[in-house]
């Protein structure tokens, strides 16, 4: 049987391989009780060495905060452009899509008005700077959604946008998150934005998430819906090994934008 200092090191080796672990799952493998594991974890934690997480520990804390979209925008950029260009090979003539407000679903917006071949394209968003970028564009029809406008993410929200989307069948929704995490599912800052998002998942054919790695193991204030509710999750290589298994454990199509 290990002692506590070889299972703590154990503990700490596995976080910095995989950004995640779980509690049972190092129970399981270290042949010990949960009780155990979890105690080794508390002790860690104190130690300001992880973060514990509902039956989980990850290696810093995954609380985000509702940031700036033009803070937003400047981190990871090199990765939100090759998810655009990925994201954007998905799109048909004739698409109606969506797009949820966002750095990366404004990096696909951008990839389409400079780089992608004129397709007509119906494009419903809440997202005001979307909305201005490809209304440039002869071949888009944009639909933008009412409400009042939150100034962090520059998106209108609230009962006007949402009830906007009652008559509305899009084939395809581009969703930005602000986290992705197994027992949490896909969340974003602000309760206001989730409820939104839920609604225009409700109204899509398919439901494509667009993010970053860092964003795995995070989770922001308000629940969109649950990891099983997508379809796609577009994302970077940077993506954690255990974190790659459990997206695709949970039935969603990965793919890794190079």
């Amino acid at each position: 049987m290990l002692s506590i200092a070889e299972r703590h090191k154990y503990i700490l080796d596995s976080l910095e391989k995989y950004g995640f672990i779980r509690i049972a799952d190092v129970a399981d493998e270290l042949k010990v009780t949960k009780v155990t594991i979890r105690k080794d974890v508390k002790i860690l934690e104190s130690r300001g060495l992880l973060y514990k997480v509902h039956g989980s520990a990850r290696p810093a804390n995954p609380h985000v905060a509702d940031r700036d979209l033009n803070l937003k925008s400047s981190l990871n950029r090199e990765a939100k452009m090759l998810i655009a260009k990925r994201a954007a090979a998905m799109i048909e003539d004739n698409d109606s899509i969506m797009f949820s407000a966002g750095s990366t679903t404004y990096a696909l917006a951008e990839e389409i008005h400079n780089n992608q071949p004129q397709r007509s394209l119906n494009v419903v968003t809440p997202f005001l700077k979307v909305s201005v970028l490809l209304n440039e564009l002869d071949h888009v029809r944009v639909e933008q959604l009412g409400g009042k406008v939150h100034k962090k993410s520059c998106a209108t929200l609230g009962e006007g946008a949402a009830s906007a989307l009652t008559d509305m069948v899009c084939s395809k929704f581009f969703l930005g998150v602000d986290g992705i995490d197994p027992d949490y599912g896909i969340t974003t800052s602000t309760i206001e934005e989730a409820l939104l998002s839920r609604k225009m998942m409700d109204v899509a054919s398919k439901t494509v998430v667009l993010a970053d790695s860092s964003k795995f193991g995070q989770h922001g204030f308000g629940r969109i819906n649950s990891l099983e509710d997508v379809d796609v999750i577009i994302t970077d290589k940077g993506i954690a090994p255990q974190m790659r298994k459990l997206v695709e454990e949970a039935g969603v199509e990965l793919i890794i934008a190079e």
